[in-house]
């Protein structure tokens, strides 16, 4: 009873003291307001493309509930940026509210459209104001961004239907129509300079017959799903050149997505990938690094081309959701390769075909979620949906004075489907191999590492000293199990290292010879 008692009143008190209060009353704001910064940076954007999301937040220190006649920005219905206040977006805001000792998001976006406003140079900053009232209690904080111009291609967009184009490609002599959304590259088109960045929407195709080139210290940049592609009879010539400062990047040519804020400097799967289709021929990539691709290079079919299908030297991939080098059934010439941090494996050799990798690290340190392949991946077969097995010679898988590496065990996977009418020939030569197999799981004569036909003066699971290979800096250092141990044969083949260094005196495993570390 006395409980019940008690429990009555202490809500009738409640109910008592909730009809005496007041309602809120808020006063004018008197210019005390507080900023979590006093500038916004919405770091660099492209031309016509929108920048993330940033926030300010705004304080009411006072003990006073505040109202604030009028938030805008300084110019108005015209500004490039966007704002949007606890849920109500607009560019000019009357009668903000702020409980006393409280605060409220600010949310800002921009884009800097072109045709309102044409950039005068390829590269400026632009600026706006938040203005929090008016008169002697003006507040405002600064919006800047950094405006980069750009070369845009992109396929037709129906502006009726929305339907948005999609690439006829000839396949075996044929003109084929795809669900691919993309467009031919025009005659102007087929040579990218290092004067302005490229941005693509969607698959820009190098039409059959044609040769796209891509001079040193070309950007190229690319929505989500959308890369690069080769067609039956083209040609790509990447022609990036040695930078004259090890620590910077000027003069090679660098393949990522399009968005250029710090979050997304290393985010993978952001773009589709580099599509050599069969057919196409004479591709070449010379120092390029592509990064934060779904697969950094797929190489369709040319296996006993009379010049390898691709040739990539000097060259860095890295940061892949899939496969850094994807090849089905085709021919890739390798030196001073890097690959690291991809979703599956780094380097995939599937359905045979012919591969000669000289002086190359293939390391896989990704640890954004578990991965079904090894660093390595060499097959001579695909299975199709029906469960079908289609099985291809493996003509050479020939890998000499590479590191071949991560932060799984083993990273190599050799996997054979035994056939008396295909060739498999494979042979590592002096490298340094991640591989520990104590369950005796691997028992295929095709892990015999005493089989001098298949491994000749092997290392196996000493460290490679990577200087920071979850950064992707795979440089080795002075305590290098790799230093040395090359044979110089290879080593008069790929004379310098991936940086310029001479290394015919005492070759190191991998694409750099070792450095000491600070």
């Amino acid at each position: 009873m006395k409980r019940t008692l008690y429990f009555i009143c202490c809500v009738g008190f409640i109910l008592l003291w909730s009809s005496c209060r007041k309602d809120f009353e808020f006063q004018a704001s008197t210019g005390s307001l507080e900023f979590s910064k006093d500038t916004v940076y919405l770091d660099t954007i492209f031309a016509n493309i929108g920048s993330s999301t940033y926030n300010l937040k705004v304080y009411n220190n006072s003990n006073e509930d505040i109202s604030i006649p009028n938030v805008k920005l300084q110019n108005g219905e015209n500004s490039g940026y966007r704002l949007n206040l606890d849920g109500q977006a607009g560019k000019s805001f009357d009668n903000v509210q702020i409980l006393a000792k409280d605060s409220l998001f600010v949310f800002i976006e921009t884009t800097f459209n072109t045709s309102n406003e044409p950039l005068l140079t390829n590269e400026f900053l632009y600026t706006d104001k938040i203005l929090f009232d008016s008169g002697s209690n003006l507040q405002d904080v600064d919006l800047v961004t950094l405006v980069k111009d750009a070369v845009f291609i992109y396929p037709d967009k129906d502006n009726t239907t929305g339907v948005i184009e999609t690439l006829t490609l000839t396949i075996d002599g044929q003109p084929v129509e795809t669900e691919i959304q993309g467009r031919e590259l025009l005659p102007d088109e087929l040579t990218f300079t290092n004067q302005k960045p490229y941005v693509v929407y969607g698959y820009a195709a190098v039409p059959t017959g044609e040769t796209l080139t891509i001079n040193a210290g070309a950007r190229v940049h690319f929505h989500a799903n959308s890369g690069l592609l080769v067609s039956e009879g083209a040609t790509l010539n990447i022609n990036g050149a040695l930078s004259t400062d090890q620590e910077a990047l000027e003069n090679e040519v660098i393949f990522e997505g399009d968005r250029l804020e710090p979050l997304f400097s290393n985010v993978p799967g952001q773009w589709g990938t580099i599509w050599l289709f069969e057919g196409s021929l004479n591709n070449t990539i010379n120092y390029a690094t592509i990064k934060n691709a779904t697969v950094g290079v797929l190489s369709d079919g040319n296996a006993d081309a009379t010049t390898d299908k691709l040739t990539i030297t000097n060259s860095q991939i890295y940061n892949v959701s899939t496969f850094g080098i994807l090849g089905r059934n085709t021919s890739i010439t390798a030196e001073n390769l890097v690959l690291n941090n991809a979703g599956q494996a780094s380097f995939a050799a599937t359905l045979g075909g012919k591969y000669n990798v000289t002086h190359s690290t293939i390391a896989n340190y990704w640890n954004s979620s578990f991965r079904q392949f090894p660093a390595l991946l060499i097959n001579n077969f695909v299975i199709d949906a029906d469960n079908t097995a289609f099985v291809s010679d493996l003509t050479e898988a020939n890998f000499s004075n590479c590191i071949i590496y991560g932060n799984d065990n083993p990273e190599l996977l050799i996997d054979e489907i035994e056939d008396d009418a295909v060739v498999f020939n494979f042979k590592f030569t002096n490298c340094l191999l991640r591989f520990q197999d104590n369950s005796n799981f691997f028992s295929s004569p095709n892990y015999d590492f005493d089989d001098a036909t298949h491994y000749e003066n092997m290392l196996f699971n000493e460290d490679p000293n990577f200087r920071d290979a979850f950064e992707n800096d795979l440089i080795i250092g002075s305590d290098s199990a790799a230093n040395g141990q090359g044979n110089g044969t290879f080593a008069t083949q790929v004379p310098n290292d991936i940086l310029g260094v001479n290394r015919t005196a005492s070759p190191d495993l991998g694409a750099y010879q070792h450095v000491t570390f600070e």
